[in-house]
């Protein structure tokens, strides 16, 4: 036999395909001329957590890759162990009877249906680190001999090589769909992102905003308390943002929106053939938040079983994929929010106790709408910006008089969200005219101050709106733009942004409003304040 022809032919079948399943595919067509061969098959043998994976076999009608595990005692991992170190870096081709009486291989025979069939078994070896195996075995059961195991082992390196460049492309690949979901989830949060600032820093949200600088860089747990709709999502952002894990992914848990029967695999992932269904390995989301923040919105809605995986993963930083063994280390930072009294949900038996003290390290309670008037003025004018371009409206919407007002003395009780929804609904029926809100009336007319007969006639656009919200401002800080108490900075632009505006606008400031100041209180003194 000329076993360089040998070892040339099945190296370039071994070589023809970058697919593990296909190289072993033509492989075994080409040594079927050389041995009796039916099946060859990769197994890989992970040391620190032990066990086997089957994870490619090619028979005689086509090559496919597997996701068989087999998990192995401490006493055949020893055995493994032992026989590694015994090959001292030099690989070998066995030859065994039955793959039963051999005590390293027999469990994944087992498993495979093949523990009465003979088996030549070749150890990969690459840089002295130990792979896993080869097997090559025939339905005859041909007994193989010494000769031809020397003839298999000839394809150590080819097949060694193969192997490495399957787990480095796997490793790859992995990479590649990690990156891909986050990059899938990071296109979310740029679709959903309110902005880089949260309105109301320095008016109705100015205590939030302190509590949330004070622990955004700390790894301790945040528990967002509030009604539905007051923007306990802004908030989760703003820690996220401000923190040292801001180049990580931020992602979003709606407790409310998962079904019960899938709210394990949502959140902790699960493997191949775990369930009906589950046609591939999948990351669940508390994996794909791995160096970032999970926010689990609405935390109150989990069931109580979930409640128990999620202290576990709060308490230890490891969880289990759904139909998996292999634990997966976890670093991530937790923000939970909620607006249903978890205390009295303590009490009742229906939220874990423990689970509660573990988020409540660090609560920051979010203000109702209807208690932060001041921020709506900018909330509506944020919100018609936005919508205008999402709507692609090509008029540019103004405001009637007093419609801040009517807004201001509504109650809100869906908060944002509500105002969201009204302007946005506003916006698409005015067809070009001021905004005037009186769907408010019919929805809660008991909340509305101003009536519309008091209405003044014409109507207030954009800029007038916002000449007057400047003003007011002004008047607030005493004419002051710049500065920790200026107008600006409770306006949350910048100092020189806000000055060009009030350049356009007609509004003076610096030594012009003094000016101005001093000219109304002379008149009032003069002539009274009628004046």
């Amino acid at each position: 036999m000329n076993k360089y022809k040998f070892y040339y032919g099945a190296s370039s079948q071994i070589c023809s395909s970058l697919d593990i399943e296909k190289a072993l595919f033509n492989c075994l067509h080409f040594i079927r001329s050389y041995l009796p061969a039916d099946v060859i098959t990769l197994h890989l043998f992970n040391p620190g957590f032990g066990f086997v994976d089957t994870v490619a076999e090619a028979s005689l009608d086509r090559g496919s890759l597997l996701s068989e595990r087999t998990q192995l005692p401490a006493s055949t991992r020893n055995l493994i162990q032992a026989f590694i170190k015994d090959l001292d870096g030099k690989p070998k081709c066995l030859a065994i009877e039955r793959l039963r009486d051999d005590p390293l291989s027999s469990l994944v025979a087992e498993k495979l249906g093949m523990l009465d069939y003979p088996c030549l078994i070749l150890d990969l070896i690459i840089e002295n680190d130990y792979l896993g195996i080869i097997t090559v075995s025939n339905f005859e059961k041909k007994i193989y001999t010494e000769e031809q195991a020397d003839l298999i082992l000839l394809l150590h390196n080819p097949l060694s090589l193969a192997c490495a460049n399957f787990l480095r492309y796997r490793e790859l690949a992995e990479l590649k769909d990690r990156l891909t979901e986050n990059y899938h989830y990071l296109q979310e949060d740029m679709i959903n992102e309110t902005g880089d600032y949260v309105i109301g820093t320095e008016l109705g949200l100015k205590g939030v905003m302190k509590l949330v600088r004070q622990v955004a860089h700390t790894m301790t747990p945040v528990l967002l308390l509030g009604e539905t709709g007051v923007g306990k999502e802004v908030i989760a952002r703003a820690v996220h943002k401000l923190s040292l894990r801001r180049g990580h992914p931020l992602i979003k848990v709606d407790c409310t929106a998962i079904p019960e029967n899938l709210v394990e695999s949502d959140l902790f992932g699960h493997e191949k053939g775990a369930f009906t269904g589950a046609v591939a390995k999948t990351r669940g989301r508390l994996e794909r938040a791995d160096g970032g923040t999970l926010f689990l919105d609405e935390i109150g809605e989990l069931s109580l079983q979930t409640q128990t995986k999620l202290l576990r993963v709060l308490q230890e930083r490891i969880i289990e994929r759904v139909g998996g063994t292999e634990p997966i280390q976890l670093d991530i930072r937790i923000i939970a929010a909620t607006n249903r009294p978890l205390l009295q949900m303590v009490e009742e038996g229906k939220f874990r106790k423990d689970l509660f003290f573990r988020l409540n390290v660090f609560p920051i309670e979010i203000p109702p709408l209807r208690q932060r008037s001041e921020d709506i003025p900018l909330l509506v004018s944020h919100i018609i910006k936005k919508e205008s371009r999402r709507l692609g409206l090509p008029f540019i919407t103004a405001l009637m008089p007093g419609a801040i007002d009517i807004l201001t003395s509504y109650q809100w009780p869906g908060n944002i969200r509500e105002l969201k929804n009204v302007v946005e609904r506003e916006m698409i029926l005015c067809n070009g005219k001021p905004l005037a809100f009186s769907s408010l009336y019919p929805l809660k007319p008991e909340d509305v101050k101003t009536a519309v007969k008091d209405l003044q006639p014409g109507y207030m656009n954009l800029d007038q709106a916002m000449s007057a919200h400047i003003q007011k401002v002004l008047q607030m800080t005493n004419g002051r733009v710049e500065g920790p108490s200026g107008a600006a900075r409770l306006m949350d632009i910048h100092p020189r942004t806000l000055q060009n505006r009030m350049k356009k606008l007609g509004i003076p400031f610096g030594r012009k409003y003094k000016k101005k100041i001093n000219i109304v209180k002379k008149k009032q003194k003069r002539y009274g304040p009628e004046s």
